[in-house]
């Protein structure tokens, strides 16, 4: 028998879906809620109900509390499970539910409170002898204030929302006027993401490794931890990559940390599955940050290395049942790491982007004969879009295998292979992050992304394997679509195509190789890449296997017996290639087609440096500066919000303005003129 008939899932998108393929799985049946934005949202599809709860605006609807409670009612749930972010954290909704006797999946109405404010949490792990960052615990009430503390914690200083997390509200300070901006700019997406603007202020210890613990509890006094999380490559606070376990720590810090966070856990009488974060230094000193009263983001991974579901263990565990597992039980098994595919332009500062998935077309879920495996938590769909007002995450990809490398590698594989149209994505960062020396090193930091990124991502620069791989795989797409443009309706007499002509590829503005096609066939076939101008060398041969047909976005094949795969997209004259975090836009001509292509102008573009252009769809929050004013280079000239995340748009250089283009309040798309200047 089920511990419940009916949960309701009080959130959305990937983790409104997450919970609801375990429900199924244990014979239970669900209740989505959605808001007007998400009417036609996967969640809503996968459930077994769903309940309308209002506008588009989080705080119209997700985050109202007598919506959620009505939808229970209406539906007959007997549980709620708030997924992460919204209300997950929400000791006044954990307490509305008690009181209709709707039960809680999540911790008790004290752990919440104490642990799940992160201010009160803090205090709380001071009077228990717990190791702390230095700061200031109490609530801040103006930007003076905020100002006065930091200069006595000594910079760099973090402010950051005492309820909640995931990045929003979180800002790092360096003096005192980036105190004074960063306050204003923390309580407004506090309030925005969790209908809470306080926020405090702690010391910001400089490169430290983000290390979070996974416990697990029971309502009968049973607590246990599920090994650690290495979550130190973050962008702006928010993680891009995790995985399980950490590279950094040895048995002995392993332990300690987890005995420490169980200890913690059991202070509060948690019960349900928690997360207690640390930072830890150089020389492996850990420090408690906070306790997550909730199911993370990042919690697919320690599953893997585990084989536990803690979303089962968390429904099992809010019905009362004893935990069926000890410590003693839980054994780390191999490695695990997550991406986090987000709706973003990488090229133009991680900028969100919104609009519809044309193509959605993720690897699929597997395990290969040698164990390694790949799952995708997602909640989007193909045809469905990408909203402003949520968070941009599209999909988790993880990977497991019995080592860290070949972990790795089977991640860079499944990022090939994952293919996005319509948005843009950031799955050529994560790509480029998979190969890059210090990931491979595991010598991680939370500001490695700021450190190896510093001006922003703008590609990756061709390796000699990958100007082979994409001058190949386009030889190879070349010689496909030929193969079949001339077998149609009996062009050339329906005789084979032998391509003894030579082509040559460009690769970019500036690569230029000869190639050569030996073979009739559309399936194998043999390239030979050369200089341009010479001959081929018979050392030089390359075997081509090729599983792909026109329209596919990937092309799957084999080269020389290796499987790749490579996202290929048509553009004018040519294929625009991704492989490994590199793209670039090939172009195969006969011999005479790069005579000529030699003596074509480069086409420059548009100058616009002179208009201030929305870098993304968004709000706009407010304009700073009015028509005729004179602005100096790094003053605020506007906010636009969008997703969640208040974006402060400077100016890059001195200017006067001289038209301003829209208003507080107007949407924008992507590149709409906000003000022009003198």
């Amino acid at each position: 028998m089920p511990v419940f008939k009916k949960i309701l899932i009080a959130n959305r998108g990937e983790i409104a879906c997450r919970v609801i393929k375990t429900a199924r799985e244990m014979g239970i049946q669900t209740v989505a809620v959605y808001s007007d934005a998400d009417a036609r949202a996967l969640h809503v599809r996968e459930a077994d109900e769903a309940v309308h709860i209002g506008e588009a605006a989080a705080a119209q609807s997700y985050l109202v509390i007598d919506k959620i409670i009505d939808a229970c009612k209406k539906t007959g749930a007997q549980a709620v499970h708030p997924g992460y972010g919204f209300l997950s954290e929400n000791a006044g909704f954990a307490r509305r539910l008690a009181a209709e006797k709707i039960a809680f999946i999540g911790p008790n109405v004290k752990a919440i409170e104490v642990m799940g404010d992160k201010i009160e949490s803090k205090k709380f792990a001071d009077d228990a002898k717990v190791s702390t960052v230095p700061g200031h615990l109490g609530v801040i009430m103006d930007a003076d204030e905020a100002v006065k503390i930091a200069d006595d914690i000594g910079y760099p200083v973090m402010i950051k929302a005492s309820a909640g997390g995931g990045g929003k509200g979180m800002r790092i300070a360096n003096s005192r006027e980036e105190v004074a901006e960063g306050f204003a700019s923390s309580m407004s997406e506090a309030k925005s993401s969790f209908g809470d603007d306080r926020v405090f202020i702690e010391k910001f210890i400089v490169n430290p490794r983000h290390i979070e613990i996974q416990v697990l509890a029971d309502k009968h006094g049973n607590a246990l931890y599920l090994g650690e999380r290495e979550c130190s490559i973050q962008r702006r606070n928010q993680k891009v990559i995790e995985e399980a376990p950490s590279p950094f720590l040895d048995e002995k810090t392993r332990k300690a940390m987890g005995e420490q966070a169980v200890s913690l856990a059991s202070a509060v009488d948690y019960e349900s599955a928690g997360t207690v974060e640390f930072i830890v230094d150089k020389e492996r000193n850990f420090y408690f940050l906070e306790m997550n009263t909730r199911l993370q983001v990042e919690h697919p991974v320690t599953e893997l290395i585990t084989g536990v579901d803690l979303v089962e263990q968390m429904i099992r565990v809010a019905a009362g049942e004893k935990l069926a597992l000890s410590q003693k039980d839980i054994k780390l098994n191999g490695w695990a790491i997550e991406s986090r595919i987000y709706a973003e332009d990488p090229f133009r500062g991680f900028l969100p982007s919104t609009g519809r998935l044309v193509r959605y077309r993720p690897p699929a879920k597997s395990t290969d004969d040698e164990g390694r495996t790949v799952r995708n938590d997602t909640g989007v769909y193909e045809g469905g879009e990408i909203s402003v007002f949520y968070d941009p995450m599209i999909a988790k990809l993880c990977t497991h295998a019995a080592d860290r490398a070949t972990a790795t590698a089977h991640m860079a594989d499944a990022l090939d292979a994952f293919h996005i149209n319509g948005i843009q994505h950031n799955i050529s960062f994560l790509s480029a992050l998979m190969a890059h020396p210090r990931w491979i090193s595991g010598e991680l930091t939370t500001g490695f992304i700021a450190e190896e990124f510093p001006d922003g991502f703008s590609g990756v620069e061709m390796s000699d394997e990958a100007i082979s791989v994409l001058s190949v795989v386009a030889v190879a797409v070349d010689h496909v679509m030929n193969s079949r443009k001339r077998a149609i309706s009996g062009q050339m007499g329906g005789l084979p195509v032998t391509f003894s002509d030579r082509r040559v590829v460009r690769l970019g503005p500036e690569i230029w190789q000869a190639a050569h096609v030996a073979g009739n066939r559309d399936d194998r076939f043999e390239v030979t890449l050369f200089e341009d101008g010479g001959e081929p060398d018979p050392a030089n041969v390359r075997m081509v296997h090729c599983d792909w047909v026109p329209g596919q976005p990937v092309w799957h094949g084999a080269i020389d017996g290796k499987r790749i795969s490579v996202q290929v997209a048509p553009v004018m004259n040519g294929i625009e290639l991704s492989w490994r975090g590199v793209q670039e836009i090939a172009r195969v001509f006969t011999n005479r087609e790069a005579e000529l292509a030699h003596l074509m102008p480069i086409k420059l573009p548009p100058d616009t440096s002179k208009l201030l252009l929305c870098p993304m769809p968004g709000l706009v929050v407010s304009i700073a500066v009015a028509e005729g004013d004179d602005v100096k280079a790094g003053q605020t000239l506007c906010v636009v919000e969008a997703m969640k995340m208040e974006n402060v748009l400077k100016a890059e250089r001195d200017g006067s303005v001289s038209a301003i283009k829209t208003n507080p309040g107007d949407i924008l798309a992507v590149d709409e003129v906000i003000m022009e200047f003198e």
